[in-house]
């Protein structure tokens, strides 16, 4: 029998702190933690899903129990490292807090702790979408986790930090995971695709990126779907034909027909997207993120930009992202996508085309000073 295929996501998970992608000053901060011997009993990581939470989580774990260490760089190859990776370490307890999170459960964690551990310097306790325990058994931790036994580490992961009691988070140390930039997502993927021979052109890279949204997961994920799609070579149109996206092209297209307010042109391409599966609520945040490009032109250049295809105000460009911005919450919420998508590409040209009435009336008045006085005022004392 064949051996099971393990997907990019998990043959390609970091192994090391220098192996993560995009969270340096999290690294760097545990890794001088490590370093001076200031390793605290709870920490917290927050962030976007596919960051990297749960791997920097499993590597501390690895780098404390390192054989004699705590080490910054321990060694992959050793039998408690192997464990730990595979998540098969009886000392580093690894919990799903959406299915763990009643009060019993917690309870009979905080009498786990009391014993020592079987065969590593400490027992980690790493909670995956801690946000998910209840209340009752948020406080059943409490106390446990101000007061913790030597030998007890607490690693908590979470998307949403804010539904967390600020009890617990007052306890931890808490680390940002940022959205990883797509030039650091294309430049892995790069380095992977490389390895795995196969064949991707950088603007495929860079459309693989954009739908990952931050991450990396995601993107290894999506990367993996197109090589068992496309074979060994993948191009932009294959990933354009796959998930649904628009072109760089049609995206600047459109936006320049939304400035311009040429519907006839807007409904030629909206008929395009359709023919061609176009997921209408990606399109809405590529012409927000085109947008934004011509809003901050517009503030670099003293309140105009030409990147929509013609001059703009700051403000005329902020009222067309606004529309797109509230076009996306209709078309996702909506019955029908597609009315609801040239509703709000409708709604961003008459946006771009009004006018705020406070510089109406900064026009008007500029006019009205620069008039000649009548020969009443002139006269009037």
């Amino acid at each position: 029998m064949s051996e099971a295929y393990q997907v990019i996501a998990r043959r390609w998970r970091p192994k090391q702190f220098d192996e993560i992608v995009g969270q340096e000053h999290i690294v760097r901060t545990l890794k001088n933690a490590i370093l001076k011997s200031r390793i605290a009993h709870a920490y917290l990581f927050v962030g976007p899903r596919g960051t990297g939470k749960t791997s920097t989580a499993r590597i501390f774990a690895k780098a404390l129990n390192a054989e004699g260490g705590p080490s910054i760089t321990p060694d992959d190859n050793s039998r408690t490292a192997k464990d730990i990776m595979a998540g098969n370490c009886m000392d580093v307890i690894e919990i799903d807090g959406a299915s763990n999170n009643s009060v019993d459960q917690v309870r009979d964690l905080r009498e786990d702790c009391q014993y020592a551990p079987a065969q590593c310097k400490f027992k980690i306790y790493i909670i995956d979408e801690v946000h998910m325990l209840t209340a009752a058994a948020f406080n059943a931790l409490l106390k446990t986790l101000e007061e913790p036994p030597a030998h007890v580490k607490f690693i908590f992961a979470t998307t949403e930090a804010a539904k967390l009691l600020p009890t617990i988070v007052s306890r931890c140390q808490r680390f940002e995971f940022r959205p990883i930039p797509d030039e650091l997502i294309c430049s892995r993927l790069g380095e992977i695709a490389l390895a795995e021979k196969i064949t991707v052109e950088p603007e495929a890279l860079q459309a693989i990126a954009r739908l990952a949204n931050g991450g990396m997961r995601d993107a290894q994920s999506i990367l993996d779907q197109l090589i068992s799609f496309c074979g060994e070579k993948i191009s932009e149109s294959d990933v354009m034909d796959v998930y649904g996206l628009a072109s760089a092209d049609t995206v600047r297209g459109l936006a320049k027909s939304l400035a311009a307010a040429d519907y006839p042109a807007i409904m030629a391409a909206v008929d395009s997207l359709v023919g061609d599966g176009g997921d209408f609520f990606r399109v809405l945040s590529d012409l927000a993120g085109f947008a934004r490009e011509a809003l901050i032109d517009s503030i670099k250049n003293g309140g105009t930009s030409r990147l929509l295809g013609r001059e703009m105000r700051t403000e005329s460009i902020l009222r067309i992202q606004e529309a797109l911005h509230e076009g996306s919450g209709a078309v996702q919420r909506g019955l029908s996508e597609r009315a609801n998508f040239e509703i709000a590409l409708f709604k961003a040209v008459e946006a771009g085309r009004s006018r705020a009435i406070d510089e109406v009336i900064r026009e008007l008045s500029a006019v009205a000073d620069s008039l000649p006085e009548s020969e009443a005022e002139k006269k009037t004392p």
